[in-house]
């Protein structure tokens, strides 16, 4: 896939005002040519100024409700007949006129074109400092817009040679040209010199130079080792959330945590995204609940959760006949988070884990339902049982039971065995506890044991409290 930059493409206009000058030196293409000296300002020609100035002009043109409308009719009859009598001018009014004629080649879209006219501006021998670089750097940018990196490169630290002060957006520019190449070294070089001239110039640095500079960092963890490479993401991901809080920096950075195994920190920015309404993925939505289980905040995964069951997004899907595998893309409207069977099931469990049992529930029950074992079963079971709902909690284990799939099929029994003791089915009770004693875990055994001869205890208890209170109202009648 190849890499594409924005690219700001300019034009420097000819100064129609005289200054003094000074000289410089430019490279020369040989050892032999004689050096060009180059003038910071001319002036034009009477007659070449006039019509530059109907140029600049028709460029300013503006419509009736203020908006830009050059008149480009006049613009290009000027140039037209400049270039057509370039020869009659002077090396200076002619790279003015090829300045003109590449700003309008640029707008027009026409960039080999614009390029010829900016080399052809570079090569007049008095052309003005200001109007060169303007040119090299123009140079440089179209270069890169045609993917020609290494030319584009070779012009841009031309141009920082030439100039007096180079700008935070010509070193990001020459950072862009550098990751294209797949020089990551010296693209973050160029980045991180782009963000701190503009933090000297009093501005904020640019989200892409941010963005371009994790990505070389990412893709020198093997040189710099992978733990410096996300401490290094990390400390980009937290400027960017706080210049560009976008939810695209929240997930990164969370995800960066993640990798360091900074849970809390990953849960905190996480939590971050959702109170900014930053979530619309399902899978952000179970992330961050399962985070906030992890670090014993079950209450606020459970409203993280329902909220998410709230939450109406509208998605694009793309549907493939089976017949002509044709493609179809379709829009389909639902909440975020899906009532499936786990997401139920772990709602349920926070709500739980919340001491919220009367939520917890009725939301175990609907996963139950929509189960292909006997798990959720099993686990509502358990539930109406802490909620001293015997019966109800006879009816789910054994409907587990029989849907089968149960891992700890002693404890479900043993269990199963508690509910009925509760229910003073006291034969249901051992039949139940003598399957779970069969167990080869000896801590499964021992217990199943024990309750075996406490209910035996309890039905002998049961059975003479009957006997003593049938004697008792004997008595009472006969008397």
């Amino acid at each position: 896939m190849k890499k594409k930059f924005t690219i700001y493409l300019f034009s420097t206009l000819a100064l129609l005002f005289a200054f003094s000058s000074i000289n410089l030196e430019a490279q020369s293409q040989s050892d032999t040519k004689k050096p060009i000296k180059y003038k910071k300002a001319r002036a034009l020609q009477t007659s070449t100024a006039k019509k530059m100035a109907k140029v600049y002009e028709a460029l300013e043109e503006v419509d009736d409700a203020g908006e830009p409308k050059p008149d480009m009719e006049t613009v290009l009859s000027v140039l037209t007949e400049l270039r057509n009598n370039k020869d009659e001018l002077k090396s200076y009014d002619r790279s003015v006129m090829w300045n003109a004629w590449a700003y309008v080649y640029m707008t027009d879209g026409k960039y080999p074109q614009a390029m010829d006219a900016y080399t052809k501006l570079m090569n007049e021998p008095e052309v003005t400092i200001g109007l060169r670089n303007g040119a090299i750097l123009a140079l440089a940018q179209l270069n890169l817009a045609q993917e020609n990196y290494q030319k584009g490169i070779q012009l841009i630290l031309q141009w920082m040679d030439e100039v007096e002060t180079v700008t935070a957006q010509s070193w990001s520019l020459l950072g862009q040209a550098y990751f294209a190449i797949n020089n990551y070294r010296k693209s973050m070089s160029s980045l991180e010199t782009a963000i701190s001239l503009a933090e000297e110039e009093g501005y904020k640095p640019r989200e892409s130079w941010y963005q371009l500079l994790a990505g070389c960092i990412s893709e020198l963890k093997e040189e710099i080792g992978e733990k410096e490479s996300l401490l290094r993401q990390r400390d980009i991901f937290e400027i960017l959330v706080n210049l560009y809080p976008k939810k695209l920096y929240f997930i990164q950075l969370g995800g960066v945590y993640g990798q360091l195994g900074r849970e809390r920190d990953y849960m905190i920015t996480l939590k971050a995204a959702y109170q900014k309404d930053f979530l619309d993925k399902e899978s952000e939505y179970l992330a961050l609940a399962q985070l906030l289980l992890l670090n014993k905040n079950p209450y606020w995964a459970a409203e993280v959760l329902v909220s998410g069951q709230q939450k109406i997004v509208t998605t694009v899907e793309t549907v493939v006949d089976e017949v002509t595998k044709e493609e179809t893309k379709i829009e389909k409207t639902g909440p975020v988070v899906r009532d499936t069977e786990k997401n139920l099931k772990t709602l349920a469990d926070a709500w739980r884990m919340a001491q919220e049992i009367d939520k917890a529930i009725p939301i175990l029950e609907r996963a139950a339902k929509m189960s292909k074992d006997g798990k959720s079963y099993v686990l509502l079971g358990n539930l109406y049982l802490s909620e001293d709902k015997v019966q109800d909690a006879v009816g789910a284990i054994k409907k587990g039971l029989e849907k089968g799939k149960i891992k700890d099929l002693s404890q479900v029994y043993l269990t199963l065995g508690q509910a009925h003791f509760e229910l003073e089915e006291f034969d249901e009770a051992k039949k139940n506890f003598r399957i779970a004693a069969r167990d080869k875990k000896k801590k499964i055994k021992t217990q199943a044991n024990n309750w075996i001869k406490y209910t035996e205890n309890e039905e002998i208890r049961v059975k003479n409290l009957a006997l003593r209170r049938d004697f008792i109202q004997m008595n009472s009648s006969s008397s």
